[in-house]
């Protein structure tokens, strides 16, 4: 059994544990349910059996209460513990889900892997192109986080034009301590979703955030007038005890005006802080959750996990005592869901007063820190998100991204597609400046190989592992020219778009930078007819060639494989294929030299369109 088949039977493994676990506790729930109606049912027996002791006399009755509340007690108890058991049942649930979720994205089980809305920005040179973007795409495959902000700096990082070599080797550094740590790693996005009891939506802070920023300090009450209205609300005590016990005359009816006027225009700069504080609250106790975790983790060989998690373990006040002060000010304008308890309340003290500037206070505090908790946070869940690829891929292998070897890859394949269909090859690029042509027939494995590079590459300046056995590479800006469509809101026609996107390649070569250029470009122009298509690539090849980049152009056309003649910086490999008992068989493997076979008059006889198998024997033989 290979390293990939553990990994699998080990997540099987812990389905079925936790499957086992959750039929226990939900049939603990199911007894649970039946023994309290029968505990409620003999909390009433009793409360009849007591009053039955004395009817119809005091004594019967405080006696039928006293039985009856007697036997709620167990009732209450059992409802303790079953609430108790439901929380189990929901976080062992979810769970579950978390490593189901897993075992999908080991089997690209597409069904059962999170959809992804991420689109990426207008003419992007590579999102595209190598599958970062879409339905079936390496975003949604790598993708565990919980928050919009970690999907968001997930994409954000594929996406990155411009390599940086300090990010990562960080980076590589702390997803390999996290690969080794699934149980954190599922214990924060476990903590998240639990808080968050969203399920097919990621939590978004933006509203909380904006609530922070917005009016801060505004709208609280200065120290001297809260001073002043607590020293009026002791005075209109005072005062209203003495004139009840006949001491004074209603003096207390002065101070009480002056309490209520200056209580009035406080109340009015309040302008709904409670309202806004109680909408956010359930979003403060989710982040409570989480940033609890954190906080609480013991961070044991894990140098680098550590110094990211710093803010919550090494601060002087802690993020949840931040977010438990803010919600426990909040809970207390929970007062104003009863009107009358609400106005007498404020009627003796200035308890929305006090508690509105308390709460306005924090909030300041909470806007300035909050922000990079989150990031950190977000951080977190995006360095979880390749955490988990490299755990649940243990064959991949963590690249060498060097100044010393320009591209060298061993059994280089592709994540994105299926373990038993995957085919992998060995690559290399010897010096900038080189262009490698790579012919072969339809279907046969051309754009595949240009995708495996360019998502490979993706993958290594992330700090995460890559689909092979060994993968060394320089930094390089990767541009690419594999999908390109047409656009028929800006009236582009396919060609027009495809020379239009060449030259922005050819461009990005040109650019004064001092990071090479990768590219990749499939099927060079096939817009157009082959005798232009002819003169237009070997001018474009012949433009790559020598500049500040490298990269793969893969093509029909055989003519441009004798390109390589004329300068030692062109290169050939092709992808072949074989017709057995009539049926065509790929095997995908990347050989030196130009393609030997065409076979689209081939696929065309097969398909049982009208072509000549003799027209199939003078193409192939010229």
């Amino acid at each position: 059994m290979d390293k990939r088949e553990q990994r699998l039977h080990t997540l099987k493994r812990s389905l079925d544990r936790l499957n086992q676990v959750l039929v226990r506790l939900n049939a603990t729930s199911d007894r649970l349910t039946l023994w309290r109606v029968f505990a409620f049912l003999g909390a009433g027996v009793l409360g009849l059996a007591g009053l039955a002791v004395g009817p119809q006399t005091n004594l019967g009755n405080w006696l039928g209460l006293l039985t009856f509340g007697l036997g709620m007690l167990p009732f209450l108890g059992l409802v303790m513990l079953h609430r108790r058991v439901e929380r189990e049942i929901a976080q062992f649930t979810i769970w579950r889900g978390i490593r189901r979720t897993h075992l999908a994205r080991m089997e690209l089980d597409w069904a059962h892997i999170p959809a992804s809305t991420a689109t990426p920005p207008h003419e992007h040179p590579f999102a595209i192109d190598i599958d970062i973007t879409g339905e079936y795409s390496l975003h949604r495959l790598l993708d565990t986080s919980v928050s919009k902000g970690g999907s968001r700096l997930l994409l954000d990082w594929l996406l990155e034009r411009r390599p940086d070599m300090q990010a990562i080797t960080h980076r590589q550094a702390l997803i390999r301590e996290l690969r080794e740590r699934p149980i954190f790693r599922d214990r924060l996005t476990l903590n998240g979703m639990q808080a968050a009891k969203m399920r097919d939506q990621k939590w978004d802070s933006e509203g909380l955030l904006r609530w922070l920023q917005m009016d801060t300090g505004s709208r609280g009450a200065s120290p001297q007038v809260l001073g002043v209205l607590i020293a009026l609300a002791a005075a209109n005590i005072t005062l209203f005890l003495a004139f009840t016990l006949g001491l004074l005359p209603p003096l207390w009816v002065g101070t009480f005006i002056a309490y209520a006027v200056v209580s009035t225009v406080q109340w009015r700069n309040l302008g709904g802080l409670f309202d806004e504080a109680l909408t956010l609250q359930s979003q403060l106790r989710r982040l409570q959750s989480v940033f609890s975790y954190l906080e609480t983790y013991h961070y044991r060989d894990a140098p680098h996990l550590r110094a990211l998690c710093a803010p919550f373990i090494d601060a002087k006040i802690r993020p949840t005592g931040q977010l438990r002060r803010i919600v426990q000010i909040s809970a207390a304008a929970s007062l104003q869901r009863n009107p009358f308890v609400w106005l007498m309340v404020n009627f003796v003290v200035p308890w929305d007063i006090f508690f509105g500037t308390l709460l306005e206070r924090s909030k300041g505090n909470l806007a300035e820190t909050l922000p990079e908790w989150l990031h950190i946070w977000y951080e977190l869940e995006t360095l979880a998100s390749f955490g988990t690829f490299a755990y649940i891929n243990p064959d991949y292998t963590f690249p060498t991204v060097t100044d010393d070897t320009l591209f060298t890859g061993e059994e280089l394949g592709h994540p994105l597609i299926q373990a038993d269909e995957k085919v992998t090859n060995d690559f290399h690029l010897d010096a900038v400046g080189e262009a490698i042509i790579v012919t072969g027939s339809n279907m046969a494995g051309k754009s595949s190989f240009l995708r495996t590079v360019g998502v490979n590459l993706r993958l290594a300046y992330c700090g995460s592992v890559v689909n092979a056995t060994h993968f060394e590479t320089r930094l390089f800006r990767l541009f690419t020219s594999i999908r390109v469509t047409d656009s028929v809101v800006d009236g582009f026609s396919y060609f027009y778009a495809e020379v239009r996107r060449l030259k922005a390649l050819l461009g990005a070569l040109r650019d004064d930078d001092p990071i090479p250029l990768f590219f990749l470009i499939d099927e060079i122009f096939r817009g157009t007819n082959n005798r232009e298509r002819l003169i237009g690539s070997r001018s474009y090849i012949q433009a790559l060639i020598g500049g500040h980049g490298v990269g793969l152009i893969s093509t029909h056309d055989l003519e441009l494989v004798k390109l390589a003649d004329t300068s030692d910086k062109i290169d050939n490999y092709h992808f072949r294929e074989e017709v057995i008992d009539g049926k065509m068989v790929f095997d995908y493997r990347l050989r030196p030299g130009p393609s030997p076979t065409t076979n689209a008059l081939t696929i065309m006889r097969m398909e049982g369109l009208p072509v000549d198998a003799a027209d199939i024997t003078d193409v192939e033989g010229a």
